[in-house]
Parts: structure tokens; C-alpha cells; sequence
């Protein structure tokens, strides 16, 4: 699955035709253990927590869910629950209780 694109277009499609998430989420972390560059990101959760999520999606609906199935990456001055913000300063570290809403959006 390392052929996947990664653009909205092509993973809808993809999706469209019986590509799984968990297919996704395995090509990504493939992906980042292969650029083998811990810099990348500051926090990166759990492969099996990025699963849960994806089982907890429910079914594939570009009309009601836009961006379902679509991997993106939360700067770390922007609040994601469970996992610190930082603003890349280890003095500012806190651990949000919840998701800032462009996250939960």
C-alpha cells in the first residue's frame, strides 16, 4: 500500500473502491519510520491509537464527512487531548484535557 496518495481526491477515491484506514495509517507510519528522522514531530501518537480512532469513523461519507479518513498533522502550539502543546518550548509543556475546535472541526 506504500503507492497510496495522499492528496483528498485520491484517497476519496481510493476509499470509494475499499481502501481501509487502517491501510492508510500502516503506510504512514511506514513512511515516517522510513525517513528515520526523529525531528519530524515532536509527539506522535500511538499506531494503535490512530486504529481506534479510525474504527470509531463510522462508514465512508465525502458528502456529510469531508475530510473522514484524511491524515493530517496538528502543529503543537494548537491543543489536541492527550498529548502535549508545547509551542516547541519544553518550559510552556501542558497536557490538554480537550481538543482545540479547529481540531474537533
Amino acid at each position: 500500500m506504500s503507492d497510496i496518495h495522499f492528496d483528498i481526491a485520491s484517497l476519496h477515491a481510493a476509499y470509494r473502491g475499499g481502501l481501509a484506514v487502517g491501510d492508510v495509517i500502516a503506510t504512514i507510519f511506514t513512511r515516517i519510520e522510513a525517513a528515520d528522522d526523529p525531528g519530524i514531530f515532536i509527539h506522535l501518537a500511538a499506531k494503535a491509537d490512530f486504529l481506534a480512532q479510525a474504527a470509531a469513523l463510522g462508514p465512508f461519507d465525502p458528502a456529510t464527512k469531508p475530510l473522514w479518513g484524511i491524515p493530517f498533522a496538528v502543529k503543537d502550539n494548537i491543543d489536541v487531548a492527550g498529548m502535549p502543546t508545547t509551542a516547541a518550548c519544553a518550559e510552556y509543556t501542558y497536557w490538554p484535557e480537550k481538543d482545540a475546535t479547529v481540531v474537533t472541526r
